[in-house]
């Protein structure tokens, strides 16, 4: 398996500045660590026992309430009205005309939730865009801000090479402005959000994004009732770092209030969300079923019951109406995660985690016989699961990646008996050595395992293809993946006495006070963004690899989701809003 060296041994060092701020090399623990086969005389007795727990909450959703949930949003009228609706906006793709229309309807469809029905159409149009008004410096000069802030964020989205220079010294000329003004602060706006597609060392788009911040905060009280949901909105969270179904919901109804919207789109964006969310519930009640045949949240006490949060993280990484495969076998998935971490992160002893790690790098469940009926129940139901997503995998696509997922698997397993060992020991880990191990263990490198081959891959070769491809992409989200973690769980998994996470490792490293820690945390996921972001796959590339950037960025965008305002995975009663309304509530109502 030396082609997947990059999960589980080596870390290339694809960006040295960024790189020196992590002081991320190859992870000693990971690429070193020792699997040691223990005997039965080696394990204590279990009433010597003494086990810890987090005392978690007990989950929201009952295996019956969810599956008596249902939508009146199927069948074929639906599907007929809609598409009706989807040739008419066709249409309207095609006679849009001038490019700042053109521009704004791509970015309405895109924010309305509808894009993926036009695929093809929006391709077309923004080759042309591009073509025929951004490809020559001669072109730029034509342009008001409006224009050139939204084509370049929605050509850089698209995967076409747009400078910053195309900005040149405007940035000077933004106190001209009128805040009073809706063109005006629309301009700003879209200069706003396209910063935040920059990439590494661009200064242009630095100071964009600090002067339109500044700009948009100090003139609230002046913008107008159209512009001013849109502003705040935005200063909340950017656009890029949006999750498309929660934006696509929030958006329907910002549209729905605007004075020239499309009664067309507005339709379409309602029935569509509709329509999406029957499928989804009938993803989570296959997840759900299959959760309860596990019995993991009778036997499992001690860990977290968080099937339907799981499934929401699905939502955000593979969002797809047709992706249904991928979203049943994701939540089982994250849901095993979310078990496997507590037993090394809570109940688990040490010995009992070698011989777990042990036995998941041997695949035998002869190696379990040794281990206490819990872990062998839990080793049980994660092997067959595994077994299952293959087989399934294997019949609708002919792919073979049981290797591959093992190897996967491994690599957190392993990760997971690091951190294990640090605890036991009482050793805080360097800043380097904690994010060294704390990519794999974040779980990013798996999760985005199982994503690829829910993308468009069609051969072992492609795999192969993809895999290379595809560290750098892997290695950047997960960074981000690991500090939000961080950042909206820390406070809790102190006050447990788990080991340090990054912001108290850094702090145990400079002295650097909790909130200074937090800032320079901060500082780099913003910095992994701008590299993220420069890893997108270019206009040409395949499809399987566009699909795959968009999961791994996805997964970013859902962990800050999740994590923004404390552990929304951890604690139900932070998500319980969410699954209602992206699963519960039709936007059109029952």
């Amino acid at each position: 398996m030396a082609s997947m060296c990059f999960f589980f041994g080596a870390v290339p060092r694809c960006n040295r500045s960024l790189d020196r701020r992590f002081d991320i090399c190859k992870p000693k623990y990971l690429s070193q660590l020792p699997l040691m086969a223990v005997s039965t005389d080696q394990l204590a007795k279990p009433e010597q026992v003494i086990r810890r727990s987090a005392n978690y909450q007990p989950s929201l959703w009952s295996f019956d309430y969810i599956q008596s949930l249902s939508s009146k949003y199927i069948g074929e009228d639906y599907a007929s009205r809609a598409n009706s609706l989807k040739e008419a906006v066709k249409t309207m793709i095609q006679n849009a005309g001038k490019p700042s229309g053109t521009l704004e309807l791509v970015d309405d469809l895109q924010r309305l939730g509808i894009a993926y029905n036009f695929v093809d159409e929006i391709s077309d149009a923004m080759e042309m865009i591009y073509r025929d008004y951004f490809q020559t410096e001669d072109k730029w000069n034509k342009m008001d801000i409006n224009l050139k802030a939204i084509g370049f964020r929605l050509l850089r989205q698209h995967g076409y090479h747009v400078p910053q220079e195309i900005f040149g010294n405007f940035i000077e000329k933004i106190q001209d402005l009128k805040p009073h003004s809706h063109e005006d602060m629309k301009g700003i706006l879209n200069l706003y959000e396209a910063s935040y597609y920059s990439f590494e060392n661009e200064d242009i788009m630095d100071n964009a994004r600090d002067i339109t911040t500044k700009y948009l905060n100090e003139n609230l009280e002046n913008l107008d009732e159209n512009i001013l949901p849109l502003v705040t909105h935005a200063l909340e969270v950017p656009l890029n770092w949006r999750i498309r179904r929660v934006e696509a919901q929030w958006f329907i109804k910002a549209y729905e209030n605007r004075g020239h919207a499309n009664p067309t789109l507005i339709e379409l964006a309602k029935l569509d969300f509709d329509m999406v969310q029957a499928i989804y519930l009938e993803d989570l009640k296959h997840a759900s079923r299959w959760w309860k045949n596990t019995k993991w949240e009778k036997k499992f006490n001690f860990a977290r019951d968080r099937l339907v949060e799981s499934f929401m993280w699905t939502i955000g990484i593979i969002d797809e109406p047709r992706l249904s495969f991928g979203r049943r076998s994701l939540a089982k998935v994250i849901a095993m995660i979310t078990t496997i971490d507590d037993v090394y992160d809570v109940y688990g002893t040490l010995d009992e985690l070698e011989q777990f790690t042990d036995a998941t790098r041997r695949w035998d469940l002869n190696a379990i016989k040794q281990l206490p009926e819990y872990m062998q129940t839990c080793f049980f139901g994660f092997y067959n699961s595994i077994n299952d997503i293959t087989y399934d995998t294997l019949t609708d696509t002919g792919l073979l990646i049981l290797e591959y997922l093992k190897e996967a698997w491994l690599g957190i397993c392993k990760a997971y008996l690091v951190e294990a060992r640090w605890y036991h020991d009482g050793y805080t880990p360097t800043f380097k050595e904690y994010t060294d191990n704390g990519i794999t263990s974040i779980s990013g490198p798996l999760v985005l395992m199982h994503v690829m081959f829910f993308t468009s891959i069609s051969s072992n070769e492609e795999i192969l293809q993809c895999l290379k491809r595809s560290e750098s992409i892997i290695r950047y989200s997960s960074i981000i993946f690991r500090l939000a973690d961080d950042l909206g769980t820390s406070a809790d998994e102190m006050a447990r006495g788990d080991i340090a996470k990054s912001i108290q490792c850094y702090m145990h490293e400079t002295g650097a006070t909790e909130e200074e820690a937090r800032t320079y945390i901060k500082s780099l996921m913003m910095e992994t963004w701008k590299i993220l972001n420069k890893e997108r796959p270019r206009a040409g590339d395949s499809q399987f690899l566009k699909e795959f950037y968009d999961g791994a960025t996805n997964l970013v965008k859902t962990s800050q989701f999740f994590y923004n305002d404390g552990d929304g995975h951890g604690h139900p009663d932070v998500t319980k809003s969410r699954v209602q309304s992206l699963l519960l509530n039709p936007i059109q109502g029952m």
